[in-house]
This record gives structure tokens, C-alpha cells and sequence, in this order.
């Protein structure tokens, strides 16, 4: 059976059997049941499985990136180009930023999510502080090369990189043995990469459990249409924008793209985290959708740090839904600097813990809605977040493909082979 297909039956088995699992902690149970459900499996077993296995993909993450970039960007015969991957692959990101808040806040405005909510405001939620975008510039230079990457700072990480790769590039034999060396490990990494795969489906299976069965379905029923508003536009996003861009820009087939991604839209939802699935993502835009390494590692890891289509989108309809919870109109000029610092805090924001919510408290703020209302919806935030994580890793992938078809660098052989890079059980 296919990778996929395991990973999508562990994910349906987790959330049927972690709601039921829910429901059974509302009832009177037993102490030995009690005990067994909570204790040994929800607060034993399970959270181990699932923590390990995504401190396994969090491993691969910093010195996967490292050195698949140093490899591509060591690979480039004419570095001058990498200005201009560079600048190609931060536009088509901001863009598809600006289009997801931009059909975010048109669709929420059209369904009114908050309308007639009157809900209080609670002074529960403090929104950490953000960095300045100034701050971020400044310390995107490393001081310390070895501690950015002990660190994970990722925008550290990929500077360093670029600067090693360009610096091999340019030493003449000695630069072509050091090559040789980082593409030796590049190879090992994403073997690495494939065998933690073949334990996913256990992993996503915990993970997911331990979330359905600690949580529930609880807070659902009372922002249901905030939920299915933010759920449609994720979807539009995915399956219109995207596929309509990859169509337009290169001819290639979105739905070939899409069957090809499905993977790692599993590990993103299951983990909630761009960075976590940096490993997965990097091997399925690689070797199955055949997109060569110097676009790659680039434009994937970048894209797990500002990339942020799916967080824009949660911050255009809880803008919404906040405005009419609270009764206060949003004018054309409201909506206009949403959409201008949404995409700004795509870089400004890059690697803050907590990201969709720093970035909705400045949304809110420039809008002159109280960031209060922040706890109006943080109470849906987890299910939503691994939905626009999805979309998120979706759209790495996109640009990542549109930007080397653009310089030559994709191949269309791969790309339309629906086995190529397939796990093999």
C-alpha cells in the first residue's frame, strides 16, 4: 500500500478514535479506564510517539537545509543568477500573500461570520511582542554561523549557507572537492529523510489522537461559520490559485501537481509546522516533482520562513469576523493596510513562535480593532493552524516549481511520471 494511503487511514482511525476517546473522558469511567485512556496511552505512549517522531523530522531540518543549499547555490556555474532566483522566488510569495488576504477578506466580508455574535472581549490573550522590521534585516546576518544552525534561526541558517555555497563556488579545485563532499551528504540526508518516513503513519496517528482526544470537538459548534469561512478560502486558495498560477506560468498539469503533494500535506497538517515538514516538503519538490536542487533548496526553506498564504488567510477572515463580533465597520483604506502589513509581516514576523498570532495582534492593530478579540477565536487556532499549514507547504511547492521552470531547472520527465519518487514500503 502506498505511503499516503497508510498516512491517510492513520489520520482518519486518530481523529475517530481520539473524539470517541474525548467523548469517554465526559463520562464516568472506571479508574482503571480512566487511568489507561489518560495516563498510559493520551499521556504516555501516544505523546511519545508523536514528540519523537517529530523531534526525528525537526533533526533533519537545519543541516538538510544547509547543505542542500550550499549544494545548490556551490552548483551555480553563473552565481550572478542568484539575485535573481532570489527576487523571483520573495515576489511570487508575496504575491500569492497579497491574492490569499485579498480573497480572504472579500469572501469573509460576503458571509459575515461575526455578524450578530455580540460575543465579550476577553483580556485573557496577551499577544507577545513582534520584532520590528528593521531588527529582522539586521539580524539576518549570522554572528555566529554554528550557533544560528544550534539555534534554528532559519533565515541565519540560510545566509550562512548562501555564503558557504557561494564561497565553493568560487575556489576553483579546492571548491570542486568540498562540492563532491556536500553532495555526498546531501544524498545521505535525504535517504535519512525516507526512512523517517516509513514511520509517519505511526507518528501523524499519535499525534492526531492526542490532539482529538485532549481537545475534542468542543469549541466547534459556537465559531462554526468563522471555522467554515476560514476553511473555504484555504481551499479555494489551494485548489484555484495555485493549480491556476502552475497553469499559467509553466502549462504544466495542476492535478498532477496536487496527487504529488498530498504526502506532504499529510505531515504538514499532522505536525502544524512549515519547518517540521522542511524535510519531506525538500524530498517531494526534488524527486517527485523534479525540480533541481539549486531552486530547490533555496526556494523551499525560504518558503517555510515567509511564506505565509494560509496564516494570511486565518488573519483576513478573523480580522473580519472581530470587526462585526465587536460592531465596527472596516473601510476601503482598513482593508488596504491589512492586505500592505499581512504581507509585510510575512518577512517582518519570519520565525516568531506564535507567528499567526503576533501578526494578527499587528493587523489588528493598524485596523484599530482591540488585539483582545484574539481570544474570541484562539480557542479553534490548533485545528485551523495545521489546515493553513497545509496550504502553506502547498504553496512552497508551487513557487518552488514555477520558479525552475522559469530558469530551466525543472524536469517535466519527473514531473509527469506519477511514480516518480514514490516511497516504497
Amino acid at each position: 500500500m502506498p505511503l499516503t494511503h497508510r498516512i491517510l487511514i492513520a489520520m482518519v482511525l486518530a481523529v475517530v478514535l481520539g473524539s470517541l476517546a474525548q467523548w469517554m473522558n465526559t463520562q464516568a469511567l472506571p479508574e482503571w479506564i480512566d487511568w489507561t485512556l489518560n495516563s498510559l496511552l493520551v499521556g504516555g505512549v501516544f505523546a511519545w510517539v508523536g514528540k519523537v517522531f517529530v523531534a526525528g523530522l525537526k533533526l533533519l531540518v537545519v543541516p538538510l537545509v544547509f547543505v542542500s543549499l550550499v549544494c545548490g547555490v556551490g552548483a551555480l556555474r553563473d552565481q550572478s543568477s542568484l539575485g535573481r532566483l532570489s527576487l523571483k522566488t520573495i515576489l511570487l510569495y508575496l504575491a500569492t500573500t497579497g491574492i490569499a488576504i485579498s480573497i480572504a477578506l472579500t469572501m469573509a466580508t460576503l458571509i459575515a461570520p461575526g455578524e450578530g455574535i455580540n460575543l465579550p472581549a476577553s483580556t485573557d490573550y496577551t499577544p507577545p511582542p513582534a520584532s520590528s522590521l528593521l531588527d529582522v534585516f539586521v539580524a539576518l546576518v549570522p554572528t555566529n554561523g554554528i550557533a544560528a544552525m544550534a539555534n534554528a534561526n532559519m533565515l541565519q541558517v540560510i545566509v550562512f549557507a548562501i555564503l558557504v555555497g557561494t564561497a565553493i563556488g568560487r575556489a576553483g579545485e579546492p571548491g570542486k572537492r568540498l562540492a563532491a563532499h556536500f553532495e555526498d551528504w546531501n544524498e545521505a540526508m535525504m535517504k535519512l529523510v525516507e526512512i523517517i518516513m516509513h514511520f509517519a503513519p505511526y507518528g501523524v496517528f499519535a499525534l492526531l489522537f492526542n490532539l482529538f482526544a485532549s481537545e475534542g470537538l468542543g469549541t466547534v459548534g459556537q465559531l462554526l461559520l468563522y471555522m467554515l469561512t476560514v476553511i473555504l478560502v484555504l481551499a479555494m486558495h489551494m485548489t484555484l490559485v495555485y493549480p491556476l498560477l502552475l497553469r499559467g506560468l509553466t502549462g504544466l498539469s495542476p492535478l498532477r501537481f496536487l496527487s504529488k503533494m498530498r504526502g506532504v500535506q499529510m505531515f504538514a497538517f499532522s505536525t502544524a509546522s512549515s519547518g517540521a515538514t522542511i524535510p519531506v516538503t525538500l524530498r517531494t519538490v526534488e524527486e517527485r516533482l523534479g525540480v533541481d536542487n539549486r531552486v530547490a533548496s533555496f526556494a523551499v526553506p525560504m518558503g517555510a520562513t515567509i511564506n505565509m498564504d494560509g496564516t494570511a488567510i486565518m488573519q483576513g477572515v478573523a480580522t473580519v469576523f472581530i470587526a462585526q463580533a465587536f460592531a465596527q465597520d472596516l473601510t476601503m483604506v482598513d482593508y488596504l493596510l491589512v492586505v500592505l502589513t499581512a504581507m509585510l509581516a510575512s518577512i517582518g514576523t519570519a520565525g516568531v513562535p506564535g507567528v499567526g498570532l503576533v501578526t494578527l495582534a499587528m493587523v489588528l492593530n493598524q485596523v484599530g480593532l482591540p488585539a483582545e478579540g484574539i481570544a474570541l477565536i484562539i480557542g479553534v487556532d490548533r485545528l485551523l493552524d495545521m489546515l493553513r499549514t497545509a496550504v502553506n507547504v502547498t504553496g512552497d511547492a508551487a513557487v518552488s516549481t514555477i520558479v525552475a521552470h522559469s530558469e530551466g531547472a525543472l524536469d517535466e520527465r519527473i514531473f509527469n511520471d506519477p511514480k516518480a519518487g514514490e516511497v516504497k514500503d
